[in-house]
């Protein structure tokens, strides 16, 4: 049972949560990335990681973008 008061979370709002987080790890993953000169292999770990957020939130947005449509 819903109260008036309820807030109620669209599908909407957790694709564009979702969107929003997973542009902040891309963001911070690059940015890892470039910071750590000490270990190649972890910045490498991190480009890749920044590489696969980055099409994670690419999805989103195409989402998104259906869902407004």
């Amino acid at each position: 049972m819903q109260h008036e008061k309820d807030i109620s979370i669209t599908t909407h709002d957790r694709l564009l949560r979702a969107w929003e987080n997973s542009m902040e790890l891309v963001r911070d993953f690059e940015s890892y990335a470039k910071e750590i000169t000490d270990d190649p292999k972890t910045a490498d770990v991190f480009a890749k990681f920044a590489e696969d957020e980055g099409q994670h939130a690419s999805r989103l947005r195409e989402i998104l973008h259906q869902y407004q449509n």
